[in-house]
């Protein structure tokens, strides 16, 4: 398993019991006692974990305007939080690609969450992608593929 990959599973990890246990302090401390990593991805999740924490009010208005019906908090929290931290990841981590960062949200979806959650999560980073002017630069990368898939994945 590559580091980064590791560190957004363990980001959204964090998120994800931040989310459930209220708003209270991150115990990372803790956290990192239960899941050793390499310095590389602690760092790369602290920084995912740190800027959907510092955004996440400008990212769930993002989210909720591009998830037809939705409001962040009627969303199952994995969902949310994969969200989140891969818009973070998108508007904020310029040196990640946009297409890294869709597949990594995807992957995520569909190892934490049901078996809609891929395909939502994709629908919705996608939208972003293609209409946020902060994302033009990514939008303007020539190896970014088509993301709406067809083919039930």
């Amino acid at each position: 398993m590559g580091s980064r990959h590791q560190a957004r599973e363990r980001a959204l990890q964090i998120l994800f019991q931040h989310d459930i246990h209220g708003k209270g302090q991150l115990r990372l401390d803790e956290f990192w006692r239960e899941y050793s990593v390499s310095e590389e991805s602690r760092t790369f999740a602290e920084r995912v974990v740190q800027g959907v924490l510092e955004h996440q009010k400008e990212l769930d208005a993002t989210i909720t305007k591009y998830a037809t019906n939705w409001t962040v908090n009627r969303m199952p929290v994995v969902d949310r939080n994969i969200l989140r931290a891969g818009l973070y990841e998108l508007l904020w981590i310029d040196e990640v690609p946009a297409k890294v960062t869709m597949d990594e949200a995807i992957e995520l979806a569909k190892s934490f969450g049901d078996e809609d959650a891929s395909k939502f999560v994709n629908a919705v980073l996608d939208k972003v992608l293609a209409t946020d002017s902060r994302l033009a630069a990514k939008r303007a990368d020539p190896t970014r593929p088509m993301w709406r898939r067809t083919d039930g994945d």
